[in-house]
């Protein structure tokens, strides 16, 4: 179950301690948190977990025995992407463990990345799994990396390690696992104080054909 901390006026959002799949109340409860953190004027933002994933994506066990509202589900979901990408806070995704498929483009539509150096992946598993990205999902990753990394993540379905992670720009620093959150939120501390209307507007416009293809 995600919860909800403060390190100063940084809000660390804790998304739980199983594999953290996009279920719809799992959907409800991060956006209410995310509330909670814009109406307290918090001046960052910094999504966790506390268990070996960081979040392993999409619910597909929810999803296939919910077919029927699979294109509901995808807006929910992309409906969240789009929200972290644009929100008027600074943000960082620490990662202490496993990002898979949606939970990796959550981490992505962050700011800025720390992930575990010495244990866990990041990955797209999508060519592999024989799913395509949606324009939303490719739009949001493609706007955060250069094109070779979106090639090297996008296409091949490769488990990246933190080090080779950095290496390609898709995290900005690795870190112990002790540490992962405390970086993060040092990452976040000088650029506190920015004002929430202005960030806001500079990222919508950053992120317009994103946030278009994802809200579309």
């Amino acid at each position: 179950m995600p919860t909800l901390d403060y390190q100063d006026k940084i809000a660390v959002l804790d998304l739980g301690g199983d594999e953290n799949r996009f279920s719809p109340d799992f959907l409800d409860q991060v956006g209410d948190h995310l509330d909670t953190a814009v109406a307290d004027g918090a001046q960052g933002l910094v999504t966790t977990a506390s268990g070996k994933f960081y979040s392993n994506g999409l619910d597909l066990d929810w999803l296939g025995a919910h077919a029927e509202r699979a294109e509901w589900y995808v807006e929910q979901v992309q409906a969240l992407l789009a929200r972290v990408l644009t929100l008027p806070m600074p943000t960082a995704a620490a990662l202490p463990g496993h990002a898979f498929g949606a939970g990796a483009m959550l981490a992505i539509a962050h700011d800025y990345r720390v992930m575990r150096a010495d244990r866990g992946y990041f990955c797209f598993p999508e060519v592999d799994i024989h799913i395509r990205f949606t324009p939303g999902m490719a739009a949001l990753i493609q706007a955060k990396l250069t094109p070779k990394s979106a090639v090297a993540s996008m296409t091949t379905g490769r488990r990246f390690g933190g080090i080779d992670a950095a290496a390609l720009d898709i995290v900005d620093a690795t870190a112990a696992e002790t540490a992962v959150t405390d970086t993060a939120v040092a990452l976040l501390a000088p650029l506190g104080g920015k004002d929430p209307g202005t960030l806001g507007a500079i990222k919508n416009t950053m992120y317009a054909t994103a946030v278009a293809a994802l809200t579309a």
